[in-house]
């Protein structure tokens, strides 16, 4: 059983704060949902708890098992079972897909006997084509095609924490569908997923236990799948009253929604 537990994080980026104070705890085979409308600070936790560069925590704790992930630079939070699947892949021009696994499987002390066999399942499960696994990292692919990419990377590596930054961002329904499915299986056999997502498609395939809504860098609500339905008949307005009410309490003086920055460094 691993856990990730972040408790009362604050965080700020150019000098303006971000996040208000988030309190959150992630189980093997959890998924959780956060929610929230552009610029809550949704994208800004992904990258606080991964460990951007550019971010700086003001208060707070993030620990995987016991371990301080505040104090470890990405990589080495990565090492440790945190992994993140990006909004926006970055693509790696002349380093190919199956070579960067064969490194990050190296980094983590483990075994590649077997990788060529292993990446090419993975891919015919998820529907990526085979002869992308020898092409330049997600590079010239699609944006379909690179989440397809994203969650091969995600099933080949098995962290113990997955956060999953708008997977649905620019799939189509069968893409999704794919992706999630394997995220769901994955999720069975003892990932945790954090899942940041602004539709509820994405939650019809990869059921969550939990839904936060995230309001002013604030969760305002958590609860189940009756608050997915809620967002869906009255939008984020009916949570803006609890997130004023709170944040004009005193609990998280000084912050913002800054939604111009967090779009800005969006990972």
């Amino acid at each position: 059983m691993s856990t990730l537990s972040i408790s009362g994080l604050t965080a700020s980026v150019v000098g303006k704060q971000i996040l208000n104070g988030i309190d959150l705890t992630v189980s093997s085979g959890e998924v959780h949902a956060v929610m929230g409308p552009n610029g809550a600070g949704k994208s800004t936790l992904s990258a606080v708890v991964m460990g951007k560069p550019g971010y700086e925590v003001l208060g707070g704790s993030v620990t995987l098992d016991g371990t301080d992930l505040l104090a470890l630079p990405a990589w080495q939070r990565a090492q440790a079972g945190l992994h993140l699947v990006s909004q926006y892949p970055s693509e790696v021009p002349g380093v190919k897909l199956d070579q960067v696994m064969a490194e990050a499987l190296r980094a983590r002390g483990r075994s590649t006997d077997g990788l060529e066999e292993w990446l090419e399942a993975e891919a015919e499960r998820i529907g990526f084509a085979p002869e992308l696994l020898h092409r330049a990292l997600n590079v010239d692919l699609s944006g379909g095609e690179k989440k397809r990419n994203e969650t091969l990377q995600l099933a080949v590596l098995q962290p113990r924490i997955a956060i999953l930054d708008e997977l649905d961002s620019g799939l189509d329904i069968d893409a999704l569908r794919d992706c999630a499915r394997r995220i769901e299986a994955m999720t069975d056999e003892g990932l945790g997923a954090l899942v940041i997502t602004h539709y509820n498609r994405l939650l019809e395939e990869l059921r969550p236990d939990v839904i936060h809504i995230l309001v002013k860098g604030r969760i305002v609500a958590s609860g189940g799948p009756e608050l997915a339905d809620q967002l869906e008949r009255d939008g984020y307005a009916a949570f803006s009253d609890d997130a004023d009410g709170e944040l004009a309490s005193g609990s998280a003086a000084g912050s913002g929604s800054g939604s111009s920055l967090d779009d800005l460094f969006r990972l």
